[in-house]
């Protein structure tokens, strides 16, 4: 049994379904991450599995148990936290203050303060700056604290949509950093992103969208291995990705042209 399971998810906002019989699973511990294009239907199925859409058909299992019409609050109380693109911060707020509102599911005061512990370690520079209003904070900054939030609910399930989206290159070498780090510790990660290649670089295994379908999957290092990914989604020219599939050495132009 797959720890999060969709099987046939048909889902949209208009008559016109933005997703298309979806069947897709992630693995506890895992690392899943979602590829393609702007509109290709990823965000969609992230607020899908945390409850901000409720599909037309299809279901959706959390360990085994159908959450498919449960509230977006009931999710979040099973360990299921959504960190929106666009960060969504409450920028009139201080970090304390969003800090706080993170964990508002968690009933515990010894369970806040751990994670709240747990978090200014994950990110120090947290720790002087928790009385700083969180609109003056940078994009990148902005994104850091969007996650600190979210783990203060103490999650078992990270929904990722576009944490690079708007970021300055070395801070979004911080966040896949951060992201492989969370993984390391036992939390499942579903990340919808565009930067492919970096995605893949430390996902587990991958499902390509397109159109509102799942166009390919496989492993994260076979769908970096493929041509087809390659030239739509890794920027490399056709002639190169015509290179490599007349039998070039593959791992020398991967690393030339995608690193």
């Amino acid at each position: 049994m797959s720890f999060i399971e969709l099987k046939n998810i048909i889902a949209g906002y208009t008559e016109i379904p933005a997703l298309r019989n979806i069947t897709i699973r992630l693995e506890e511990g895992e690392i899943v991450t979602l590829v393609g294009a702007n509109g290709a239907g990823k965000s969609t199925l992230v607020k899908t599995i945390s409850g901000l859409l409720i599909p037309a058909a299809g279901v959706i299992l959390f360990n085994g148990e159908d959450i498919s019409r449960l509230s977006p609050a009931d999710r979040i109380h099973r360990g299921i936290v959504h960190i929106p693109e666009g960060r969504q911060i409450f920028a009139g707020m201080t970090v304390s203050e969003n800090l706080a509102l993170g964990a508002y599911s968690v009933v515990e005061e010894a369970r806040r303060e751990r994670q709240l512990r747990y978090v200014l370690e994950l990110f120090p520079f947290l720790r002087d700056r928790l009385d700083d209003i969180a609109g003056n904070f940078s994009g990148g900054q902005q994104q850091l604290l969007a996650i600190a939030r979210g783990l203060m609910s103490d999650p078992r399930v990270l929904l990722l949509d576009e944490p690079s989206l708007g970021v300055a290159p070395l801070l979004v070498a911080e966040i896949f950093k951060l992201i492989s780090k969370l993984r390391s510790e036992g939390l499942t990660i579903l990340l919808a992103e565009q930067n492919a290649r970096q995605a893949l670089a430390i996902a587990d295994r991958g499902y390509v969208f397109e159109n509102g379908i799942v166009s390919l999957q496989g492993s994260a290092k076979d769908l970096l291995n493929s041509h087809e990914v390659a030239e739509k989604y890794l920027g490399i020219d056709s002639h190169i990705v015509g290179e490599i599939a007349d039998g070039a050495d593959k791992a020398r132009l991967l690393r030339q042209y995608i690193w």
